[in-house]
C-alpha cells in the first residue's frame, strides 16, 4: 500500500503527521453530548451494551449478568450516536461504539451526536486509538479519567467528506473479508468444544470400557451406568464448609474459565488492572484449596473448583469432598459435564444464573460412586484425549488473534492517512460484522463479584 504524496506535522501525543491536505477539527466541533435520561419510560427503551463488538442489544432473559433496580438514569441513544466510556479506559476492553439502533445506555457513558463529518470515520478514528490506548495523555486522576472539556478540546485529523466516505468503504471492505475468517475459525472452535463435551459427558457417566455390562441408575440425568457403579446420597461425598473468613485470606475471584483462583492472578490471566473489592468483609466465607464450590454461575456452568486457599462471597456455597470416595480431577470433570449441570439446573425453578442455588439443590442429585482407582483412569483418560483438542484450539486460537491485530493495524493506518486508499476501487461485497461472544455486562459497571 503507498502513501499520500506529501505530509504535514501535527502535534498530537499519538500522531505526529497526517496526509497535508487533511484538517485539524476540535472534538466540540464535531460532537454534541446528549444527556437525556428515560426516567420513568425506560419500558419503551431497547437496554443497549458496550461491547468489544460495538453497541448491542442487551439480552434481558438471558439472566446473565447484573442489572440495576431501575434504569432511571439510562441515557437515551439514538441510531447514529456515539458512545465514550471516558473513565477506567486502561482497564476497559472497549470505550467506544458507534449504534446503530435506538435504545439506552447506562448513565456512566458520554452520548454524543455526531455531525459535519462521517459518524463511521469518526467511530473507525477513535476505535483505532481505543485499540492502542492511545489517549493515555488525556487521563487524570485514580481512575484514569478524561474530563469532558478536556474531550472536547481534543484535534481530529479530517479529510474531505468524498475522503471520508472512501476510508469508511475500504475498512468495511476489508475488515469484512477479515471478519469473514474469524468467523470461521469461532466456529470450528465451537464444533472442537461441543466434540469435547460429548466425550467428557459419555466418559463420566458411562465409563470408559465398553464392554462393561450396564445396568439403569434409576436416575434420568445418568441413564445407563456400568453395573457396578451405585449412586448415592451426595452428602456422602460432600460436606459443607461454614467457615467465616479468615483474617489473613486472599481475595478468591469465580471463573467458569479458571475456577476460584486468586484475583491477583485472575487480573493477570485476563490482563485487568482494576481490583474488584468485595462488600461485606465480615460476612465473608472461608474457601480451601480442593474446596468445590457452588457459585454464581453454577446454574449455567456447573460446579466450579477452587485451587487456591482465601475468601470469598458468601452467596457461595463450599463443599468439602470425602476423599475415601471422592478423585478431585474425576468430579471436577462430572461437575462440569452437560448432563450433570442439566441435573443441576431440574433442582431449582431460578431462571437468573443460579444466585441461590444452596447445598439442598446439590443434595438433590445423587451421584455415582465409582471405585477410586477408576475414577483416576476416567481422569487420566479424559486428560489425554482432551490434549490434541486443546492444542488445534490453542492453534485456531492463535491465529485468531493475528487476524485480530491485522484489523487494528488496518484501522489505525488508514484513519491516520499512514496509507492511501482514494484510488482503490472496492469491489462488491457482503458487510459482515465479526461474531460476538456473548457479553454479560456493560463494562463500566462496579459488580461486588467478579464472575467470568
Amino acid at each position: 500500500m503507498k502513501r499520500y504524496p506529501e505530509y504535514k506535522s501535527v502535534d498530537l501525543p499519538w500522531l505526529k503527521e497526517v496526509p497535508n491536505h487533511w484538517e485539524l477539527w476540535r472534538n466540540k466541533n464535531i460532537f454534541t453530548e446528549m444527556k437525556t435520561i428515560v426516567g420513568d419510560e425506560s419500558s419503551n427503551y431497547t437496554l443497549l451494551s458496550l461491547t468489544t463488538n460495538g453497541i448491542i442489544p442487551r439480552d434481558t432473559s438471558s439472566g446473565k449478568g447484573k442489572f440495576p433496580e431501575k434504569f432511571d438514569n439510562y441515557k437515551i441513544v439514538k441510531p447514529g450516536y456515539m458512545a465514550f466510556c471516558l473513565f477506567d479506559i486502561d482497564e476497559t476492553p472497549r470505550t467506544v461504539g458507534l449504534s446503530n439502533i435506538g435504545g439506552m445506555l447506562t448513565g456512566a457513558y458520554t452520548i454524543m451526536d455526531v455531525h459535519n463529518i462521517n459518524p463511521r470515520y469518526a467511530y473507525y478514528y477513535y476505535l483505532a486509538l481505543d485499540n492502542v490506548k492511545a489517549l493515555k495523555p488525556l487521563y487524570t486522576g485514580l481512575r484514569k479519567t478524561i474530563n469532558i472539556n478536556t474531550f472536547q478540546s481534543v484535534r481530529m485529523p479530517v479529510p474531505t467528506r468524498e475522503e471520508q466516505n472512501q476510508i469508511v468503504g475500504y475498512l468495511d471492505w476489508q475488515l469484512s473479508k477479515i471478519n469473514k475468517l474469524i468467523t470461521a475459525k469461532k466456529k470450528e472452535i465451537a464444533f472442537i468444544e461441543e466434540l469435547k463435551k460429548t466425550i467428557i459427558d459419555d466418559a463420566v457417566t458411562h465409563g470408559i470400557d465398553k464392554g462393561t455390562p450396564k445396568k439403569y441408575s434409576g436416575y434420568p440425568w445418568i441413564g445407563d451406568i456400568p453395573e457396578h457403579w451405585e449412586m448415592k446420597y451426595s452428602k456422602q461425598f460432600f460436606g459443607l464448609r461454614k467457615d467465616k473468613a479468615y483474617a489473613n485470606d486472599k481475595q478468591l475471584t469465580a471463573s467458569q474459565k479458571y475456577g476460584i483462583i486468586t484475583q491477583e492472578e485472575f487480573m493477570r490471566l485476563e490482563n485487568r488492572r482494576v481490583m474488584v473489592v468485595m462488600k461485606g468483609e465480615d460476612i465473608l466465607k472461608h474457601v480451601e484449596k480442593g474446596d468445590f464450590v457452588i457459585s454464581m454461575r453454577s446454574f449455567q456452568g456447573g460446579i466450579e473448583y477452587s485451587e487456591s486457599t482465601g475468601k470469598i462471597s458468601s452467596a457461595y456455597v463450599m463443599l468439602i469432598p470425602n476423599h475415601d470416595i471422592v478423585y478431585d480431577e474425576y468430579f471436577k470433570w462430572l461437575f462440569k459435564s452437560p448432563s450433570y449441570i442439566k441435573a443441576l439446573q431440574g433442582t431449582s425453578d431460578l431462571v437468573r444464573d443460579g444466585q441461590a442455588l444452596r447445598y439442598s439443590n446439590f443434595s438433590k442429585v445423587y451421584l455415582p460412586l465409582i471405585p477410586l482407582d477408576e475414577q483416576k483412569q476416567i481422569a487420566g483418560y479424559l486428560e489425554k484425549v482432551l490434549e490434541k483438542y486443546e492444542e488445534y484450539i490453542d492453534k485456531v486460537t492463535s491465529q485468531i488473534k493475528v487476524l485480530k491485530e491485522l484489523k487494528t493495524k488496518i484501522i489505525f493506518d488508514v484513519v491516520t492517512g499512514q496509507i492511501d486508499v482514494r484510488n482503490i476501487v472496492i469491489l462488491e461485497y457482503e458487510f459482515t460484522e465479526e461474531q460476538s461472544e456473548e457479553e454479560s455486562d456493560d463494562f463500566s459497571v462496579e459488580t461486588e463479584e467478579q464472575e467470568d
